[in-house]
């Protein structure tokens, strides 16, 4: 037997399992480094991709907006934006600094989380210098073109309104947009709701090239890469971090360049190729992309790459936080069954987008094809019976459920890190 830990919360949950029980994972621990992440980032800074460096870039600039990722989003800031400073101090001493909060679609970031996210010293020093993007208040955001595919680019006046706008974040696989990271500081991170809800419609989510790892030809991909063009994104520093979520790699420069390269050396550490199983267990990767029901789709994704015709998934997120969104929720909830709710979506044009719609469809999908037992808070009962999900409170009683369902024979997968992994053949 071996022991797969599951990573859930601030924890894991553990599952003996026997030997030859398929084990989907990356490979980033191999990413080993006795340099600090600090150290990693300044090296990457040293040597920029297709850009000159910061500090060239800050030389005739009087004020730069440095777009930085929310509470959502582990993205290790301490190693990052002060090297950023330093360099745009280096560039310009009196350059005019501001934190762009990019809350994309999310709630607000609150004081505690920006604390814990900069640091004491950090958030101290830019206190008043920070700005959390709000997408539903127009009076904030403008308008700076049209996307590619019809709708209004509409981005926060705070970028707008910089000599120069730079960006921090990291690289990981994401659901539909193929990597996080580059381009997606501007949209859907500081974009108004209008440019994410027409670049997050439901045809574009339902597109076969609107998945995990891709990029070329993915719809979400072309609108997002020209609202970065439209509002001067100058330069990026992406990282790549490990299961403990340190840096183990920086990418630094222009935000396509950079960030290309950075998806082509993360892409070889997560492809693994599918194990088909009857039963397959999958995480959000634990705190803090487990916080709530929203953003558990993405490590569902995993499951639903690997899972059979008929399979069970099994997805262990705590949702502490809540549903992360109440349009979420009622999209589905107020249905009277999955079916409904989803041919809805994609009834649904371009221009009438809901918000939320986007992780509710891609929940629909799942759960229209595959029962879904849900591992959460114990609080969070109701909400995921309303989301149409069966409700467990451990794993150990999940898979008891499954195997129900399955038979005790049933072949099983296991996925520690749904949103670390790019499950394709």
């Amino acid at each position: 037997m071996k022991t797969v830990k599951f990573f859930y919360d601030d924890r894991t949950m553990d599952l003996d399992v026997p030997n030859d029980t398929p084990v989907l994972t990356s490979r980033i621990d191999e990413l080993k480094s006795s340099k600090p992440g600090r150290q990693i980032v300044r090296e990457a800074m040293d040597h920029p991709i297709g850009s000159p460096r910061l500090c060239e870039l800050a030389r005739d600039k009087k004020s730069c907006v440095i777009i930085i990722s929310d509470h959502t989003r582990p993205v290790p800031s301490k190693d990052i934006l002060p090297e950023m400073i330093q360099d745009l101090q280096k560039g310009n001493p009196d350059i005019d600094i501001t934190l762009l909060v990019a809350t994309g679609f999310h709630r607000p970031t609150s004081t505690e989380e920006l604390k814990n996210k900069l640091g004491d010293e950090l958030y101290e020093q830019f206190k008043d210098k920070i700005i959390v993007h709000d997408a539903h208040d127009p009076d904030k955001n403008v308008k700076i073109g049209v996307l590619p595919s019809g709708p209004d680019c509409i981005i926060d006046k705070a970028a707008m309104q910089a000599d120069l706008v730079v960006a921090e974040g990291f690289i990981e696989p994401h659901f539909f947009a193929g990597f996080s990271g580059g381009r997606k500081s501007i949209l859907p991170g500081i974009a108004d709701a209008v440019t994410v809800m027409g670049n997050h419609c439901s045809k574009f989510i339902d597109d076969p090239k609107a998945r995990t790892g891709i990029l070329e030809g993915n719809p979400i991909q072309k609108d997002m890469m020209a609202a970065a063009r439209m509002a001067d994104l100058a330069y990026i520093v992406n990282v790549v971090i490990d299961e403990e979520k340190k840096t183990v790699k920086a990418f630094v420069g222009d935000f396509e360049k950079a960030h290309l390269e950075g998806c082509r050396f993360l892409e070889d550490y997560v492809a693994v190729k599918p194990a088909l199983a009857d039963i397959v267990i999958t995480t959000n990767g634990g705190y803090p992309l487990d916080q709530n029901a929203y953003q558990s789709p993405k490590g569902m994704t995993a499951g639903e790459a690997t899972v059979k015709e008929d399979g069970v998934i099994i997805m262990l997120s705590s949702c502490k936080d809540g549903t992360g969104g109440d349009f979420f929720y009622h999209i589905i909830a107020d249905e009277k069954d999955i079916e409904t709710a989803y041919q809805k979506f994609l009834a649904t044009p371009q221009e009438k987008t809901r918000p939320d719609q986007w992780c509710s469809q891609i929940l629909a999908r799942i759960i229209r094809k595959h029962p879904v037992i849900f591992v959460a808070d114990e609080n969070q009962k109701d909400m995921i019976e309303g989301l149409k999900m069966t409700y467990a409170p451990d794993l150990d009683t999940a898979l008891a459920m499954a195997r129900q369902i399955k038979g005790e024979e049933a072949s099983l997968t296991c996925i520690p890190n749904g949103i670390s992994v790019v499950v394709k053949e």
